[in-house]
């Protein structure tokens, strides 16, 4: 049975003091009203993981946003993988869209971060998605599985059992447009059938594969059903605790 994650992206929101609360009222709810065995992960800013890991417990576990491809030196403004470790990190997005538009990470790029997250025993939730447009021009399959290959397929299967893949239609971030369930379970079936060829069905079947993009309470239910949706990668149901638990709770 594979793993099921749901993980908040607090992307750049909340000061120290909101993000203490948030998490801290999350954390409650959780420990009261989530009976399913589900693993929560709050992505936090860099400023508040440390406070962050004080405050959580049991099934809620803490992931950064992001880090750098080297362990240490003189890089102005980076966090590194030790670093995070030391704040009680357990998980790292890699490969965001925001973060291949907004700065240029490329898939060789991506592949560098996996490497060093995962040497450095933490897990990575890769992110893969296309835009409108690559959907619209028929490449999205093609993209999509481009993806992976080039940031992931170098890994051993061992390693590769380490890595949790998030797909999130770019089209569908932050526009309150959501995929169709028909729309996302096929693309997720389409993941894992790639993984597969080169990995073998055991390993594909065992990788958790969220979705993001627009999920929230109303809609949870109906993606977190299809058969090869393993959870979300949450952006603004995250940042109220109430949706945010009624999200986790759609895992059945």
């Amino acid at each position: 049975m594979r793993k099921k994650i749901v993980a908040g992206n607090w992307k750049m929101n909340n000061d120290l003091e909101a993000g203490y609360k948030l998490a801290t009222e999350v954390n409650n709810i959780v420990k009261d009203e989530v009976t399913s065995n589900v693993e929560v992960v709050l992505c936090t800013p860099f400023i508040h993981l440390t406070g962050v890991s004080k405050l959580i417990s049991g099934k809620v576990k803490l992931g950064a946003q992001n880090c750098y491809t080297k362990k240490s030196g003189a890089y102005t403004g980076e966090i590194s993988v030790e670093m995070l470790k030391s704040a009680g990190v357990s998980y790292v997005i890699l490969g965001h869209s925001e973060r291949r538009e907004y700065f240029g990470e490329t898939n060789a790029m991506l592949a560098e971060k996996v490497n060093i997250v995962l040497e450095g025993g933490l897990k990575p939730i890769f992110c893969c998605g296309e835009t409108l447009k690559q959907r619209e021009d028929g490449i999205h399959f093609d993209l999509v599985r481009n993806q992976l290959t080039e940031s992931l397929f170098h890994l051993s299967a061992e390693a590769f059992a380490n890595v949790v893949i998030a797909y999130e239609p770019i089209w569908a971030i932050g526009t309150g447009v959501t995929a169709t369930t028909e729309q996302a379970q096929e693309m997720h079936a389409i993941l894992r059938k790639h993984i597969a060829s080169k990995y073998g069905e055991g390993v594909a079947n065992d990788t958790t594969i969220q979705y993001g993009g627009s999920c929230n309470p109303t809609n949870a239910p109906e993606l977190f059903a299809c058969p090869d949706i393993d959870g979300g990668l949450i952006g603004g149901a995250s940042l109220e605790a109430r949706k945010f638990i009624d999200v986790i709770k759609a895992i059945k």
